[in-house]
């Protein structure tokens, strides 16, 4: 599966045009059912709100959106086209709309509801969703920091250490840079830490 780019957790900005408030909510999910969990939890919210537009788009393709009584393209929609030019996916988000006096006309609302939805995504952040290399190796004490430093290098995370007679590491390391990581190992220990693959596994970087 190809790298793709989701939100990096929860975000939340409002946005006002002549007194209508815009409040953008948005959120990682990983299925519809998730999607629609995070849609009635802010209508609950927000029950006494004059609209609550929402849009979706998961990775496998699957994306809906709802205009809430908003005239019909105005909203939903380019809620739904923020995420979709971003190329952000897995994400769901809900724009609450408090009527302000003042009819936007359809181009108005059209801005409106993309600028809310735009902020809430900067406001959670972007991660990138993509696959590691699980790997595990032993070493000695003496040789501890400096395979801990090499992993570090290679842009190796979530390095855990158990230690008993040696020191049996575990760690992830991104794509494609075991190959390097083994040729540092082996350099630095005389060969003597070799480097297993484990399994592969997708998780976020946040960018």
């Amino acid at each position: 599966m190809p790298d793709y780019i989701i939100p990096a957790g929860y975000g939340e900005a409002e946005y006002v045009d002549k007194k209508s408030r815009f409040i953008g909510q948005v959120q990682h999910v990983e299925s519809v059912s998730e999607a629609m969990a995070f849609i009635e939890s802010v209508r609950s919210k927000y029950a006494d709100a004059t609209h609550n537009v929402w849009a979706y788009v998961l990775a496998d393709g699957q994306m809906r959106w709802s205009d809430d009584g908003e005239p019909g393209g105005t909203s939903g929609q380019p809620t739904l086209n923020v995420f979709r030019s971003a190329e952000v996916c897995d994400v769901v988000c809900v724009v609450t709309r408090y009527f302000g006096g003042t009819l936007l006309g359809s181009g108005g609302l059209v801005r409106a509801y993309s600028k809310a939805a735009s902020m809430a995504l900067e406001a959670a952040g972007r991660a990138r969703m993509a696959e590691w290399t699980r790997v595990g190796l032993e070493c000695t004490y003496a040789q501890y920091e400096r395979v801990r430093r090499c992993l570090e290098e290679c842009g190796g995370t979530d390095i855990d250490a158990n230690f008993g007679a040696g020191v049996a590491i575990a760690a992830l390391l991104p794509e494609g840079a075991a190959g390097t990581a083994s040729s540092m190992l082996t350099n630095i220990t005389a060969g003597r830490a070799q480097l297993e693959i484990l399994g592969k596994v997708y998780r976020p970087q946040r960018i």
